[in-house]
Parts: structure tokens; C-alpha cells; sequence
């Protein structure tokens, strides 16, 4: 599966793989592991591989989050590579603007690289991550922000893994604005696919919430 990857000190968002891990290991990594399926479906159209591999996998569970990813799986039996490419495209790229914005200052300001960007930037680097050169969007696109949030879970280092830091980071530079981009997907006449990304993505991000309200 392609996803954006993060590294300590080195690099951010670029095209890596990312394991399936069973469900043994516990919630912490499937957290980890939902926040880097998010990132992949993000930043950009999953491959008809990745798409097969959703199509394949389990719907069982319960609750507003099995639902949702029961109809992540299911969208994901209804269509093929190509029309997902499209919707993407006709959604996140376009000609001009953009459908939909993924990008966090977009939501908070109003405007791309503004204020928010900056302060993420500052953020970031005083955890010592940084973006690739070679990728063109910003820190702040929903994918790299899920892939922070990924790090941020999986991260071997005790000052960074723990759910202190994790809180910080979701509530300064997530939390005000993930579900409006949730919400604006899921109104747009042209998603079908993404829809389903984003009915997940909003449940997934008001769990983490309430989570992070009761610590």
C-alpha cells in the first residue's frame, strides 16, 4: 500500500509501503494503521491493488466506526482504479481551484500557506520532521497531517509516543477543521468513492475527540 511516510529527522510524504498488521497488536497500532490508510487515500487515488485489498477485507465490528469502514470496504467492491483516479482528480485537482480543499490554512484562514502553515512548520521542526523536497504539497494536506498522527502513535521515542504529544498535535493543527473537510466531501455531488473515505474519516476523527477529551 502507498502511503505519505514520515521519517525522524529526515523526510516527509513520500511514497513508501505501509504493512497490514493483525488485530492482535492491539488498538495503538490500529489507530496507527487507520491513520495511515487515511493518508494514503488522501494523498492520492488508491491503486487498483490497494482498492482489491480494501475490497477483500472484513466488515465485521460494530458501532459508528465498523459502519463506516464496512462502507469504505463495500464502495470499494462497487468500483475500479480508474473511476476512483477520476473522482479524485475531479475533487482534489481539477483545472484552477480545487473542488475540495485538503489543506488545513484553506479551513482556518481562508487562504492556502498562510498563518497555520507556518505554525505547523514550526511544530514539525521542533520534532525534528521536515518535507521531502521533491513533493509538491504542503505540510498542511490532510495526508500529511494523518501521517504525523500516524508517526506520532507508532514512534519508538517516549517523548514523542504518548498521548500527551498526540493531543497537542491533533487539537492545534487538526482538530478545528478535519471534520469541515469531512462534512464538505461528503456533500459534493461528485463523490462516490470518497464519500466513504470521508463518512470514515469524520467518525474516526470524533473518536480520537472524545478519546482525547477523556485523558
Amino acid at each position: 500500500m502507498n502511503l505519505a511516510d514520515l521519517n525522524k529527522k529526515k523526510h516527509m510524504i513520500s511514497a513508501q509501503t505501509i504493512r497490514f498488521e493483525t488485530p492482535d497488536q492491539g488498538e495503538e497500532t490500529a489507530r496507527a494503521d487507520l491513520y495511515g490508510l487515511l493518508a494514503t487515500l488522501f494523498y492520492a487515488p488508491p491503486s487498483a491493488a490497494l482498492l482489491a485489498t480494501l475490497a477483500s477485507a472484513q466488515t465485521e465490528g460494530e458501532g459508528v466506526l465498523g459502519h463506516a469502514w464496512t462502507r469504505l470496504v463495500e464502495a470499494a467492491r462497487a468500483t475500479d482504479a480508474e473511476a476512483v483516479r477520476e473522482e479524485y482528480e475531479h475533487l482534489f485537482i481539477g483545472i484552477g481551484k480545487p473542488e475540495v480543499m485538503l489543506y488545513g490554512s484553506y479551513y482556518l484562514s481562508g487562504f492556502l500557506m498562510e498563518k497555520p502553515l507556518a505554525a505547523l512548520r514550526t511544530d514539525l521542526a521542533q520534532m525534528g520532521l521536515q518535507r521531502v523536497e521533491t513533493v509538491m504539497e504542503s505540510e498542511d494536506h490532510i495526508a500529511s497531517l494523518c501521517e504525523v498522527m500516524r508517526y506520532l502513535i507508532a514512534s519508538t521515542d517516549v517523548l514523542e509516543a504518548n498521548v500527551a504529544t498526540q493531543k497537542k498535535f491533533f487539537g492545534t493543527h487538526m482538530q478545528a477543521w478535519a471534520l469541515n473537510l469531512s462534512d464538505a466531501i461528503m456533500a459534493h455531488p461528485a463523490a462516490k468513492f470518497y464519500t466513504s473515505v470521508a463518512s470514515l474519516s469524520k467518525v474516526f476523527f470524533e473518536v480520537e475527540m472524545q478519546a482525547f477529551d477523556m485523558d
